[in-house]
């Protein structure tokens, strides 16, 4: 494993109750909003994002000479906790995070207080599988999870088959138009916020096309999610997920199935996103689920 640096930055008292927030594949931390972190600060507790490895200001990886797997993502998630000096803490996982949430729930539980899995797929569900069988138009096997929204097939299917970006304004307008669509058709697409806030994903990534190397670290480990472990979980578990979800619909319901005790919540208008509009409530609630 590479000890590749990660960039993490913390809000709140050093006393205060932890919450790491863990955000999706290739995605950045501050994608958890600000407004939403200053939430959780404000209701006393001490909260931690970070940036996955090859994704914004974390340190890159030439993928060709040093090869990773998810398993080393995984590691990173011990790394950041390790740098803050945490020998346990709340988990917030959105989408991929909340996989490493729970695989980390079943692998060390006694390093984590509670679990949030947010916009998720479970565990050993063959997530990956879905997609590419959904872009690729093959048939769904009979008990695969549920396939992504027709509209976010034919975007990314378009923006497999369209040429590169070859300045920044086309570049963000390319992210603020894949921001549109994992927002769902729920609530208000506010396209101002959107550019501010792509541009600062743009502007602070050391290499922006690096993210790819996410989907290579899955291709070079495809049995990384163990099967059939979700009742190993403990650990009291809360799962999140929008009532216009376009990527992962309905799969919070079978993680809340699949682990002991866990709670489903479902938020109205919301996609695969964090909207402003949502902040209160997933604020809320996860300050009601870490409550020690």
């Amino acid at each position: 494993m590479q000890n590749v640096d990660i960039w993490s930055e913390e809000f709140g008292a050093a006393t205060d109750t932890p919450i790491l927030l863990i955000m999706g594949s290739m995605s950045q931390g501050v994608l958890w909003p600000d407004e939403f972190v200053g939430r959780l600060t404000a209701g006393g507790r001490r909260v931690i994002r970070y940036d996955h490895r090859d994704t914004g200001m974390s340190g890159t990886v030439d993928f060709a000479a040093e090869p990773y797997t998810w398993d080393d993502i995984k590691s990173d998630v011990y790394r950041v906790m390790d740098a803050h000096g945490l020998e346990s803490a709340h988990l917030v996982g959105h989408s991929a995070g909340g996989l490493l949430g729970q695989l980390i729930a079943v692998e060390r539980p006694e390093r984590v207080r509670s679990l949030t899995v947010i916009a998720s797929s479970p565990l050993g569900g063959g997530e990956g599988q879905v997609l590419v069988r959904a872009l690729t138009g093959q048939p769904q096997p009979e008990g695969s999870l549920p396939e992504p929204a027709p509209e976010f097939v034919d975007f990314f299917r378009a923006l497999v088959a369209a040429p590169p970006a070859q300045d920044r304004r086309t570049l963000i307008d390319g992210m603020i138009a894949e921001q549109r669509v994992l927002h769902g058709t729920g609530l208000p697409f506010d396209e101002d916020e959107a550019r501010r806030l792509q541009e600062r994903v743009h502007d602070r990534a050391r290499d922006l096309s690096a993210v790819a190397n996410h989907r290579l670290a899955a291709a070079a480990d495809p049995g990384f999610e163990p099967v059939g472990v979700l009742d190993q979980v403990k650990t009291p578990t809360l799962v999140i997920e929008g009532s216009h979800e376009p990527v992962k619909p309905g799969h919070g319901a079978i993680i809340a199935e699949r682990i002991p005790g866990a709670r489903l919540m479902i938020v109205a208008g919301m996609g695969h996103t964090l909207p402003p509009e949502t902040h209160q409530e997933l604020a809320d609630a996860i300050l009601a689920h870490t409550a020690e």
